[in-house]
């Protein structure tokens, strides 16, 4: 650091979750500290009710059967690169240099680039990161670790706030606060109450509300061997709940000769029937062949182009927010083609006749020709066109005379597949095509953010019927995950009872009943439901004591979108901030500028923000978000918000707080 007036009024700042989001505004902090011309003294509680470091969500005391979706060498907490020196915030491995590097000092087990991590070991990798933030603060900084809950957050006359704590009367103070408190717990729904009751009422008969798998109860005594366990959704929680009442009971799979997967019961697992609206699990994630800092360019769905669409729609009604039907999903399908067919001729031709075919092709759709003759001159046309709904929704319209016929059909659509994304995510047309929809996230955020689109269209076409889609397209589980289900169903461990899934109770069973309209005969019953959605953030039903009392006292509000030209309005659910850096609304609608809010607490206000990390030489939105916290948080507050006494309380810490400092976990 430059200088050597130090400055004299202390601040203080208290991150309320240590998941990724919270870890990596520690991270930008830590290197926004160094590059101060004047050092600020400073003190940061990081606070966690489960595990400072790793958060619920990726704690290390879970089982390492949960894995993650994205391969090791695409996910890094760290905002720069390695660069030849000791691993410290700005510059770190990413997970899978991580992963290399323990295998070579400690003997752990090796995953290449494109293989998937556990949960666990990020969890791991997380523990390691925030070490490394401790361990490279800068003389004056205090970095505590509070493993305690947050119960209320109460305004201080002199400025700032007071942390109520779960486990004792004394609070914490601070200046500022940082809101990364992850996945919710929300009070029941109509549905989940109704399934509640029916369960309280009958012994031996569960209902488990949607959670992280790992936090499900999940043991033989909720659901004995032999017992049939119904699972309600079919995403990549089910996979998760399956792993561990398969594997986790002791059951084992063999590789066959032809690559296929045999599963070994143990005789300790329950049979599994699952259900959801499409009947499709969701699809299996290509093969990786990318590197880390690789993303597809748009051409049609550009910054450009939706500021074009905004334009237009003030120009002709008065209103800039988006129709996505009209203004946003033709420019997005437009860009899955392009990669579709381009794949497809450069798979047969090779790259040189790829590139010409994508550059006319391009010049079709942007001036407007005639694409489809060029698909008949390429020799494309009797290929089938890319067709999202048909994907997701395979067996619409489709009647089954009974379920071993569904079975067949089902396994045939995992089965194909499974050979399109052992095909590739570049050489693969499909997957090629729909990993797309991971790399334009951010200009679909552009359209779709802060209002972005009318009231009407964000609920029926964004959230009702492109989401679903997508999210069983674009995100896929690891490739031998899927393998692992296909095997299950031809040893009948697992049934899919078919599309549109109906789970409901039944009074004469004294069980829950699940059975397809589509299916005949489908229909059977559990004394187990597992809820394998994960909660979607909802404000007014969160049972978080904070987000309830935060709400109950008006120092935050509801995100809501109205529009006066054409008369809608959407309550959103979800916790309304400015732009960056993330400033909490109250429910007068002013930035409280001491207190903010970052990632799922923020979903609905701002879209798919249950990211938990960014990428290796990439300067992602994740990073980017962080570090407008970071940059503000060490930014004076306006000078009637200053506090009027000094901002570290000399008065006892509380819990882990106090053993923090008692074990010299501060720098």
């Amino acid at each position: 650091m430059n200088g050597s007036q130090v400055d004299p009024q202390p601040l203080t700042v208290a991150v309320i979750g240590t998941g990724p989001r919270g870890l990596s505004v520690l991270e930008r902090l830590a290197v926004r500290l160094r590059e101060l011309p004047v050092p600020r003294r400073l003190r940061v509680y990081a606070v966690d009710a489960v595990e400072v470091g790793a958060g619920r969500i990726w704690r290390t005391d879970q089982q390492d059967w949960f894995t993650m979706n994205t391969v090791v060498g695409q996910v890094t907490m760290y905002s720069g690169d390695p660069d030849g020196g000791p691993a410290r915030p700005g510059a770190g491995p990413s997970l899978g240099q991580w992963i290399a590097e323990r295998a070579r000092t400690h003997g752990e087990e090796p995953l290449g680039p494109n293989d998937y991590a556990s949960r666990l070991r990020y969890g791991q990798y997380l523990r390691s990161f925030h070490r490394t933030i401790v361990e490279n603060l800068p003389e004056g900084t205090e970095l505590v670790e509070v493993r305690d809950r947050v119960t209320a957050l109460r305004p201080r006359p002199e400025g700032g706030y007071e942390l109520a704590l779960e486990s004792g009367p004394v609070p914490l103070t601070a200046d500022k606060v940082v809101l990364t408190t992850g996945h919710p717990r929300n009070e029941p729904d109509r549905f989940e109450r109704e399934m509640l009751d029916f369960a309280a009422d009958r012994p031996g008969v569960h209902y488990l509300c949607g959670d992280s798998a790992a936090d499900l109860d999940l043991g033989p005594d909720t659901v004995p061997a032999g017992a049939t366990v119904g699972i309600l959704g079919m995403g990549l929680s089910f996979y998760d709940v399956m792993v561990a009442l398969t594997l986790g009971r002791g059951g084992a799979f063999t590789t066959l000769p032809d690559g296929t997967l045999r599963y070994e019961p143990s005789g300790a697992e329950p049979r599994i029937v699952a259900g959801s609206r499409s009947g499709l699990p969701i699809p299996a994630r290509g093969r990786n062949q990318k590197e880390p800092h690789h993303s597809h360019r748009a051409i049609f769905l550009t910054t450009q182009a939706v500021e074009l669409a905004r334009k237009r729609r003030e120009a002709e009604t008065g209103s800039s927010r988006l129709d996505f039907d009209e203004d946003v999903l033709p420019l997005l399908l437009q860009e899955l083609d392009h990669v579709y067919w381009t794949a497809h001729v450069t798979a047969r031709d090779g790259k040189e006749a790829g590139e010409e075919f994508a550059r006319r092709h391009a010049e079709a759709l942007l001036t407007g020709g005639d694409s489809d003759t060029l698909l008949r001159e390429a020799g494309l046309d009797a290929l089938p066109a890319l067709d999202l709904q048909r994907l997701a929704r395979p067996f619409t319209g489709r009647h089954f005379p009974d379920p071993q016929a569904f079975r067949a059909e089902l396994l045939d659509v995992m089965r194909q597949d499974l050979a399109e994304a052992d095909l590739g995510n570049s050489d693969g047309p499909l997957k090629a095509a729909l990993d797309v929809l991971r790399d334009i996230r951010n200009v679909v955020r552009e359209a779709v953010d802060y209002g972005g689109l009318l009231p009407a269209s964000h609920q029926d076409a964004f959230l009702r019927r492109f989401l679903p889609v997508n999210a069983l397209l674009s995100a896929g589980p690891p490739r031998y995950r899927v393998r692992q289900l296909v095997a299950l169903v031809e040893a009948g461990i697992v049934e899919v009872v078919g599309p549109a899934a109906v789970f409901a109770t039944d009074e004469d069973e004294g069980a829950f009943r699940i059975e397809s309209p589509q299916v005949e005969g489908s229909a059977r019953t559990a004394r187990v439901l597992v809820d394998a959605r994960i909660p979607t953030p909802d404000l007014a039903r969160d049972t978080s004591p904070l987000m309830s009392g935060l709400l109950a006292d008006g120092l935050v509000s509801e995100y809501v979108v109205e529009d006066e030209v054409h008369g809608q309005r959407r309550e959103s659910g979800g916790l309304a901030v400015t732009r960056a850096p993330f400033h909490v609304l109250d429910a007068a609608g002013r930035p409280r500028p001491d207190l903010y809010a970052l990632g799922i607490p923020t979903e609905h206000t701002r879209w798919f923000t249950q990211v938990g990390s960014s990428r290796p030489g990439v300067r992602t939105l994740f990073s980017r978000d962080a570090d407008a916290v970071a940059a503000d948080l060490l930014a004076p507050l306006p000078q009637d918000l200053l506090p009027q006494e000094p901002a570290l309380d000399a008065g006892p810490l509380v819990g882990a707080a106090a053993g923090a400092l008692a074990a010299g976990r501060t720098a």
